[in-house]
């Protein structure tokens, strides 16, 4: 059975159909080659992703991939979510009157080349918050250097693990019973739920 639609497919179901079918004429001269992923058509350089195709309501167009990279000296590209992408570009046009060959080519060429040179903007890195300690916990840890070491070695979703399982008892006496069961655990280098991850 066939689930795989095929880029003709694909564009012809989209509005702009024919303008994409140009655009898409114009990428594949320059060499690279068609993939499909997001449900759309993406052109790659040896598997790395320089320019998207797709249709909407109003407008369609190009993404690059390493736009924020181009010198866009005509200022075509515009960044959809400004403070979250820091590399994606699109360049939205309206008809196919907009559609300027050369001018096309010339940042497909750039993006093409830093690809071939490896330059591209790398997104961060999420910054993990350290899991906030019950009491309990904290106590425990400060009272054992050997402990406290052996808890910052661990990964923050084991730490995580930890502090929820301590601050999720409703009892006291309940916390100081889980301090003294995960001591070892924590000695160890284990996980709270590592036992079940071995299954």
């Amino acid at each position: 059975m066939k689930t795989t639609k095929t880029a003709d497919e694909i564009l012809s179901a989209l509005n702009f159909s024919s303008e994409l079918k140009t655009l898409r004429k114009i990428i594949l001269s320059t060499g690279l080659e068609e993939t499909i992923k997001w449900g759309g058509p993406v052109y790659t350089y040896e598997g790395k992703n320089v320019v998207g195709i797709a249709g909407f309501k109003e407008h369609f167009g190009l993404w690059f991939f390493q736009g924020g990279l181009l010198a866009d000296k005509h200022e075509k590209l515009m960044n959809a979510q400004e403070g979250k992408t820091k590399a994606m570009r699109q360049w939205q046009m309206t008809s196919k009157a907009d559609i300027d060959k050369p001018l096309l080519l010339t940042y497909l060429n750039e993006a093409i080349e830093n690809e071939k040179k490896g330059i591209r903007i790398v997104a961060d890195k999420p910054i993990r918050k350290a899991p906030l300690l019950p009491v309990e916990l904290k106590t425990a840890l400060a009272a054992s250097l050997k402990l406290k070491t052996a808890f910052e070695k661990l990964t923050p979703g084991k730490q995580k693990d930890y502090a929820e399982y301590i601050a999720s008892a409703k009892q006291a006496e309940t916390k100081v019973t889980r301090i003294q069961k995960i001591k070892p655990m924590i000695l160890a280098g284990v996980g709270l739920n590592d036992k079940y991850l071995k299954r």
